[in-house]
């Protein structure tokens, strides 16, 4: 059995995968924003003879992310799974530009940055505990970023921010993945069903086309099933291996964009 920290638990897809995944056993690290909320998902997983443990922080500070990743590791040495699951959506329709704590643009921040810190954060953990697994919960909605604007200061439009943040995880994840080769831990990233029956989904105005249930599957398999120990640097749609957007493969964006990223977490790593 695995321990797995799920970011995002407290709603939505995370939710669900966290309750799967103690129904079937694993030991579940479920983090949430909300302190009392948490506290409700890891007691209705007690209740139900599940194994579980609360972490609670803020994915818009870089500060909190970082503190979040030195306090599972050391709580959970021998953490198998990390899920980067929490997101933002487009926000409301017509909604302006927001930020995080750090000054960057809130849905770069919340989808990329944080997964990106966390991640490396906890790698020595997920080394030393391997065989291992990364798993980021990407999207198909993706639209190459734009490396002098990362922050997407000049026209700012919601849908545009969290598909440029879904691209940088995905091209992310390839990077990552080419650096863990060969080792205890793959990465790897998926797209888990379209518009899901989410609050997310909701919030943007979108009426769902599927439901959490089908969304599930696909981060279940590369989480602790089989595919997530038999691939290193996918993109899977589901349970199935797809394609990201084709400037996702592109060596030398990608490598621009690590190294603007490396910039953006410079005081945090």
């Amino acid at each position: 059995m695995a321990t797995v920290l799920v970011t995002g638990s407290t709603s939505g897809l995370g939710r669900y995968l966290a309750l799967e995944l103690a129904r079937a056993g694993h030991t579940v690290v479920a983090h949430g924003r909300d302190a009392h909320r948490t506290a409700q998902l890891v007691a209705r997983i007690d209740q139900a003879g599940g194994t579980t443990a609360a972490v609670v922080a803020d994915l818009s500070s870089l500060a909190d992310v970082r503190a979040l990743g030195l306090r599972v590791g050391e709580a959970h040495p021998r953490l198998d799974v990390l899920v980067n699951n929490a997101g933002l959506g487009f926000g409301p329709p017509g909604a302006g530009r927001e930020t995080g704590a750090d000054g960057h643009e809130l849905r770069l921040t919340v989808n990329y940055l944080a997964p990106v810190l966390l991640t490396r954060t906890l790698l020595p953990v997920l080394r030393a505990a391997g065989p291992s697994r990364v798993v980021n919960v990407g999207s198909a909605g993706q639209e190459p970023v734009d490396l002098g604007d990362l922050d997407l200061v000049r026209g700012y439009d919601g849908r545009t921010a969290y598909r440029r943040s879904k691209f940088a995880l995905a091209a992310h994840t390839f990077t990552l993945a080419e650096e863990l080769s060969g080792g205890p831990v793959t990465a790897n990233v998926v797209h888990p069903a379209t518009f899901m029956d989410t609050a997310m989904v909701r919030e943007g105005g979108i009426a769902p086309l599927s439901s959490v249930h089908d969304g599930v599957a696909g981060v279940l398999e590369l989480a602790v099933g089989g595919a997530g120990g038999a691939y290193n640097g996918a993109y899977f749609e589901g349970t199935e291996e797809g394609r990201a957007h084709p400037s996702a493969y592109d060596p030398r964006l990608r490598a621009e964009l690590a190294a603007a990223t490396e910039g953006m977490l410079r005081d945090f790593l």
